[in-house]
């Protein structure tokens, strides 16, 4: 069992700011695991018929709890999930409550309340660097090949049916119930086809004949896969300039191991780890930044930097991710920089085991490993 320790802090961090925490994740990403490792706290699965009896008078089942933490999991299952959390928040500030989804929280048509400044939001990625799960190079290509789901991961072979049966279990479980969409295959076909193109560009029109479905309907179904976490959508920084590309995203597989199931794959080739291993660090900024405000950068020149950070008021950052540092090549990152100008420009790469700066066609370069990415983001 992988200890997920810094996750536990995150959620001790979030307890300072609201007494409400919405942790949210894909399915079978620990959530439940995680929560019930908090020490003193009361779990219970929403599931239940029984707990959801318990709960129907929130008012009640507060004044018994006293001060003692409660873990609400899949709280989506109650008729009105909101209410019980907008009572403790506003009535039982001294309760601490997590609760638990499968997507984000305005996802659920049965929120009728956002909560918005009654909550702090986690959201658990697949493992990342602070998980400790993958610290040698061997680790890495199988966090590859097997994803970051951890049942998935510390599987000794990678069974495909586990992937379609997770597939299965998302459609029935999450957007059938979230969503109420009735076309599963089109659904399932676009996933398919996103995963197969992970980190392209997302072009609907080319994917709507596949599928079955017009573009419109493509655009909203993205959407949904966005907002359950099962594609990252990476999507243009720009700044204004007729030479950057502004309309189109990049869209990832939300998981490397659904990334190769989706290809067909069984070994990772050497040609192809730089490619799962910007999925990594996609998901190491996800994690570990707790945004989703990652950005790509391109030209119509073709010239690109991999992910770009805009945090407000300052200028935005520039990381290129390598599975070999040497292979870097500083034309797009100059591009860049002669449109926004700035000083942290990172390389983060499998190869750099200490953090160095070296001086690049007029450029300061930071390269890094993904452990110490997040270090070196700070300026």
């Amino acid at each position: 069992m992988i200890q997920r320790l810094w996750w536990a802090s995150l959620i001790t961090e979030a307890w300072k700011r609201r007494s409400i925490v919405w942790l949210s994740g894909v399915r079978r990403s620990g959530k439940t695991m995680l929560c019930k490792g908090i020490d003193g706290a009361r779990y219970l699965d929403c599931e239940l018929p029984s707990v959801r009896r318990e709960l129907a008078d929130p008012e009640s089942f507060l004044k018994a709890s006293g001060n003692q933490p409660i873990i609400l999991d899949e709280i989506h299952r109650l008729d009105d999930p909101a209410l019980i959390l907008k009572i403790a928040a506003d009535h039982f500030p001294g309760t601490k409550v997590i609760a638990t989804g499968s997507s984000t929280l305005g996802a659920s048509a049965k929120f009728k309340d956002s909560l918005s400044g009654r909550k702090a939001d986690v959201r658990l990625t697949p493992l990342c660097s602070a998980d400790n799960a993958f610290p040698h190079s061997h680790d890495m290509k199988r966090r590859f090949l097997h994803g970051g789901l951890p049942g998935f991961f510390l599987q000794d072979l990678r069974d495909d049916r586990d992937y379609g049966e997770w597939m299965e279990s998302f459609w029935a479980r999450d957007i059938l119930e979230l969503f109420r969409l009735d076309r599963r295959a089109s659904f399932l076909k676009f996933a398919e086809l996103l995963f197969a193109q992970s980190g392209g560009r997302f072009e609907a029109s080319s994917m709507a004949a596949p599928c079955g479905v017009s573009r419109t309907t493509l655009t909203s179904y993205l959407a949904m896969m966005e907002e359950t976490f099962l594609v990252g959508v990476v999507r243009p920084y720009h700044g204004g300039s007729p030479s950057e590309i502004v309309a189109t995203p990049l869209v990832y597989g939300f998981d490397t191991g659904f990334v190769a199931w989706s290809q067909g794959i069984h070994e990772i080739p050497p040609k192809d780890a730089g490619f799962f291993f910007e999925h990594v660090v996609l998901n190491e900024l996800y994690a570990r930044l707790q945004t989703r405000d990652v950005f790509h950068w391109r030209d119509k020149r073709g010239r690109e930097v991999d992910f770009v950070l805009a945090p407000r008021g300052k200028p935005p950052l520039a990381i290129e991710v390598k599975w070999h540092s040497d292979r870097f090549d500083p034309a797009g990152m100059k591009a860049f920089r002669a449109l926004h100008p700035g000083w942290v420009n990172i390389v983060v790469s499998s190869d750099t085991v200490h953090p160095f700066t070296r001086s690049m066609d007029g450029l300061d370069i930071s390269f890094c490993s993904l452990e110490s990415l997040i270090a070196t983001l700070a300026p």
